[in-house]
């Protein structure tokens, strides 16, 4: 898959309108438009990376940059008052619909284990 035909990087290139939060030259946030608490943000690179299975050794730094604006947002948002949860979903049977790495950052409701 290419850029072309990758939903989350024709958001990062803002060819496909969102709730943008955030955005750098590595990383965009924004809410999910199928949201499963009542704030579900997205962090997405703007590198394509299909699975962090193929995360290479060169995309480190980027892998804590995603954390560490997770936490930012939390920080900012208020999340961490009553707890959040942060999440990769990797192949089908992980969840994962968009083969596009992403974290999401839930927050909001109760969240239970296991998820699902």
């Amino acid at each position: 898959m290419d850029r072309q035909d990758c939903v989350f990087c024709q958001i990062a290139d803002k060819n496909i309108n969102s709730d943008m939060i955030y955005e750098d030259e590595d990383l965009v946030a924004f809410h999910d438009i199928n949201p499963q608490a009542p704030s579900h943000i997205l962090i997405v690179p703007r590198k394509h990376i299909a699975h962090l299975s193929t995360v290479e050794d060169e995309d480190v730094p980027l892998l804590g940059k995603m954390l560490v604006l997770a936490r930012n947002i939390a920080k900012e948002n208020h999340f961490g008052e009553k707890g959040f949860r942060i999440a990769l979903n990797e192949g089908k049977d992980g969840g994962q619909t968009i083969f596009h790495l992403h974290m999401h950052l839930l927050s909001g409701r109760r969240l239970m284990w296991p998820p699902g």
